[in-house]
């Protein structure tokens, strides 16, 4: 349960009341009452801005492992959400887009750094390739609620 006593923001997690968190990295989903709702396109490793159409070249200085990309990510969500007095901690829903679903556990790693115990609801789905570049091996959206 998170509460603003500055703003009318209200999160509260929404999980079963015989849910295991221990294995849990996620509710079951987030309820929200008041603030202003934030969507984030779709993240990459890839530079936020680049040409196009898409020059190879630009993309040249990706990290090449999903640990790295991931990381690289969710550094630009985090940017995103700051530039909006935002943080990490107002993430309620992320959709993770892999290329391999044999690396979500290296992508599961990063997020537990940037997530801590924030617990948004989570949706991992396996792709062919993402529309930056075929070496993208990780795209992330997210939905944020700031204070109004």
């Amino acid at each position: 349960l998170w509460r603003n006593m500055m703003t009318n923001k209200h999160m509260e997690i929404v999980d079963w009341d015989d849910a295991p968190v221990e294995l849990n990295h996620y509710p079951a989903g987030i309820s929200v009452t008041g603030g202003k709702m934030i969507f984030l396109s779709g993240v990459t490793a890839a530079p936020a801005y680049h040409s196009h159409p898409h020059v190879a070249e630009e993309f040249d200085k990706m990290p090449q492992d999903m640990e790295g990309q991931t990381r690289a990510a969710l550094e630009k969500v985090k940017k995103s959400l700051e530039s909006v007095g935002g943080s990490m901690s107002d993430v309620v829903d992320t959709v993770w887009f892999l290329r391999d679903m044999t690396t979500q556990e290296e992508m599961r790693k990063v997020r537990r750094e940037f997530f801590g115990d924030h617990r948004p609801s989570s949706t991992t789905v396996q792709i062919v390739r993402t529309a930056t570049d075929p070496r993208c091996l990780i795209e992330i959206k997210v939905v944020a609620v700031v204070d109004a």
